[in-house]
């Protein structure tokens, strides 16, 4: 055989084994989630991320779904069959409108906040430098189809202080609706990151005339983060409410998660404490621009007049490869579980998981958890995006594959988060994607449909776009 022969040989033996390896690997996906589709929610690629979706407690028809660049809206009135976009969104005041959240009131009003600003500040240090932004709500008395034209400052800041020093820039803010029967049904909340040049703190405003008016700031940490967008700041707020209207709140500092409770309507919050030690949840992955593992707090209404138990998701590398984990707590966060993990491959096989989102079935206190995994990609670069579900309140998770291509987004930004929400066994996905005959940074956002109320499967092949009205 001559050199060059060799030479064609090796290199078809070593394509066959990688071959042979990939389909191995990809042969030990879980099974597809039961009565699954997948679609492809934007008509066109572009540079969509950070994607939330929310279930109308009072029409479970009703859905509406929010993403990035600038802020956008869809909605679906049939459960999710049909999406079309909704217009007027997006700030009009500002360049540039994102970082969204969207929950439906206990009036069936659906509401999408995000952040507004012109200009970003310093990489990463966004309290240096930077300018004119706030935090924004948007509502809709319809249900989703339709938005009011004007948007509602929950907080703002000027270009420059009176005195010209550079102004907080407020970032990440999450939404959460009272949607209980407790005295403070139909208030809303905003918690989020305020970035000064010397720290991180946690900010929160409340509303309790159906989001038109908005408190004053509060900072409801007792310690103050790093001012970087990186480990060691206080980022990632969430928060959920109990059948009594208890809110429950949850955030990283970089090596712990911080746990506070307001039980007179985001008044006033209990002294923070760390619930959670964790490995940083800011984190490197391979072939994405960056990645974290922010926490998620969720309640399971049944269980008396407080509700059951708590739960908390977060990600980190404490294993080497970045799982994803979550907590319980079943005396209102007072104590917590140790940490399950999520992703049911093994440890220490090197594969990532990361972008959880989780929500908590109130019919059945059914968890779920949806993220990004590579354990179908042995070079540990692509990802398919995965569900998994627990029946015995975190004790241990089933996963379902919901995509079975795995992406990759070739070192892309593809956001901070992704969305998930279940009502009545009906489960919603909300996630980015990089298409992958695309070289430029666009991407796309994809809405998975899984339904667990039947014991007969049907499993959906994925479609290439909406089903748009």
């Amino acid at each position: 055989m001559s050199l060059t022969n060799r030479t064609v040989f090796r290199f078809l033996v070593r394509t066959a084994m990688l071959a042979a390896i990939a389909g191995s690997a990809l042969a030990q996906l879980p099974p597809k989630a039961p009565n699954s589709s997948v679609i492809t929610l934007t008509p066109q690629p572009g540079y969509f991320t950070e994607p939330a979706i929310a279930i109308n407690p009072n029409n479970p028809q009703q859905v509406v779904a929010v993403y990035q660049d600038n802020a956008h809206a869809a909605y679906s009135f049939d459960a999710g069959a049909h999406w079309q976009i909704a217009t007027g969104v997006g700030s009009t005041k500002y360049r540039v409108s994102g970082d969204v959240s969207a929950t439906y009131d206990n009036q069936g009003h659906a509401f999408i906040c995000y952040i507004a600003f012109d200009k970003l500040g310093t990489f990463g240090y966004w309290g240096h430098n930077s300018s004119r932004n706030g935090i924004y709500v948007r509502r809709s008395l319809d249900g989703g189809k339709t938005w009011e034209p004007n948007d509602i400052a929950a907080t703002e800041q000027p270009d420059k202080t009176p005195d010209g020093k550079d102004v907080p820039w407020e970032d990440k803010p999450y939404l959460v609706a009272d949607n209980s029967h407790g005295p403070y049904t139909g208030n809303l909340y905003i918690g989020w990151t305020r970035w000064t040049i010397a720290d991180s703190r946690i900010q929160f405003v409340r509303s309790t005339d159906d989001g038109k008016t908005w408190s004053k700031p509060i900072e409801i940490d007792n310690v103050r983060g790093l001012p970087r967008d990186d480990n060691g700041a206080n980022e990632g707020f969430a928060g959920a409410v109990g059948p009594d209207s208890a809110l429950y709140t949850v955030w990283g500092d970089g090596s712990h998660l911080v746990f506070t409770v307001s039980s007179d309507g985001g008044l006033t919050f209990a002294p923070t404490r760390n619930i959670i030690d964790t490995a940083p949840t800011m984190f490197a992955i391979d072939a994405v621009a960056r990645a974290n593992g922010f926490p998620q707090i969720a309640i399971d209404p049944r269980g008396g007049r407080k509700g059951g138990r708590l739960y908390v998701t977060w990600a980190d590398y404490r294993n080497g490869e970045i799982d994803v984990f979550c907590s319980s707590s079943k005396d209102f966060g007072a104590s917590w579980s140790p940490a399950t993990k999520v992703n049911t491959d093994p440890v220490h096989d090197g594969a990532e998981h990361f972008f959880q989102w989780m929500a908590v079935d109130r019919s059945d206190g059914s968890i779920y958890v949806v993220f990004y995994d590579r354990r179908g990609d042995p070079r540990n670069r692509a990802q398919t995006v995965m569900l998994a579900r627990s029946t015995d309140g975190g004790q241990s998770f089933q996963n379902y594959s919901w995509t079975d291509q795995p992406f990759n987004a070739r070192g892309g930004f593809i956001g901070d988060y992704n969305g998930l929400a279940a009502m009545n066994g009906r489960v919603y996905g909300i996630w980015t994607e990089k298409p992958q005959n695309i070289a430029t940074r666009d991407t796309v956002i994809r809405i998975g449909i899984a339904d667990f109320r039947t014991s007969v499967t049907t499993n959906f092949s994925a479609s290439t776009k909406a089903n748009l009205k």
